[in-house]
């Protein structure tokens, strides 16, 4: 009952930016763990890889992200591109910003043991 309001919202937020949630997803995780491959990603995201695949190439095609050269040539790691670390400033205050309005009267004890609780909700899920 939360998971598509939230995303609703969230989305509206994300089309101010032009972006979509996979594609924040993506920017999120290169600026926060740093490059990855596009195996990395579709595990971090719990898709499949061609679906990373398409969102890689549509960042690639906006200018937000780029090829790093790897170890192995068949390895296609990716990293935040100059513009790409501008827009993700850009949408991060956006996302602050949304998430005080829906954590509005919520405490910071309480913020915490949800986070904690549902840690262990997906820990739970991924036995």
């Amino acid at each position: 009952m939360l998971y598509r309001p939230f995303e609703n919202r969230l989305n509206v937020h994300l089309a101010e930016h032009q972006l979509y949630r996979a594609q924040w997803t993506i920017l999120y995780y290169l600026a926060n763990i740093g490059t990855a491959t596009l195996v990395e990603l579709s595990h971090y995201m719990s898709v499949e890889k061609p679906t990373v695949t398409r969102t890689i190439y549509r960042l690639e095609e906006l200018g937000y992200v780029e090829h790093v050269p790897g170890k192995d040539k068949r390895e296609k790691r990716m990293q935040l591109s100059e513009m790409g670390r501008h827009v993700y400033k850009d949408v991060r205050m956006t996302i602050d910003q949304f998430e005080q309005e829906i954590l509005q009267g919520i405490s910071e004890d309480e913020q915490n043991e949800a986070i904690r609780i549902m840690g262990e909700i997906q820990k739970n899920i991924a036995k």
